[in-house]
């Protein structure tokens, strides 16, 4: 009888063993953010950016979430960061809601490490990495009709040691958006 316990507790501890593990291999906990399309989802090389409100997940896998596309581009000015859409384009505020996350791609691969957060002049948070801001205040004068791609959000804390980290992360991708947007003929200097 001694034997057959020592077996039954044998095969009880190589079976919790295997589902202990089968468990692990299939959760993640790299803590990095789940990328949402492992395919190209406009189906060519192109440059594209996709919204993420804060209720969804990683692993979609529709093209529904295509925000903007290249072509939706007239130009982009690496001054101001200005980014110009056609006037046919629906606005951004009416297909994205704020603070929502905008991922770029470029054929398919991840541009910038945290996205960018669609942001307006009405804000009051403060954000130290990639924003795509609706509005500017220049002065006096305030431009709300207008998009730009800015480093943090509101600019006053561009020297903030945070914000210039995210920079430096972020330079390489910078280099080829703008590289890639060139190309193209929609690059302002």
């Amino acid at each position: 009888m001694n034997k057959k316990i020592r077996n039954s507790f044998w095969m009880m501890a190589i079976a919790t063993a295997s589902l202990a593990m089968s468990m692990t291999a299939c959760s993640s906990d790299d803590n990095e953010t789940a990328k949402p399309f492992t395919t190209d989802p406009v189906g060519t090389s192109k440059l594209y950016a996709c919204g993420i409100t804060q209720a969804e997940t990683g692993g979609m896998t529709d093209a529904a979430n295509v925000v903007f596309t290249e072509d939706d581009i007239l130009w982009f000015d690496v001054n101001t960061r200005e980014i110009r859409f056609r006037d046919t384009m629906e606005p951004l505020r009416e297909t994205i809601p704020l603070l929502a996350r905008i991922d770029f791609y470029l054929s398919g691969v991840y541009l910038f490490s945290g996205g960018a957060t669609h942001v307006s002049l009405i804000c009051s948070q403060m954000f130290d990495d990639l924003v795509l801001c609706c509005g500017k205040i220049d002065g006096e004068v305030v431009d709300d009709g207008h998009y730009y791609l800015y480093d943090c959000y509101p600019l006053q804390f561009i020297n903030d040691e945070r914000v210039q980290a995210n920079r430096e992360k972020n330079a390489t991708h910078w280099e080829t958006f703008t590289k890639y947007l060139e190309s193209k003929g929609k690059l302002r200097k």
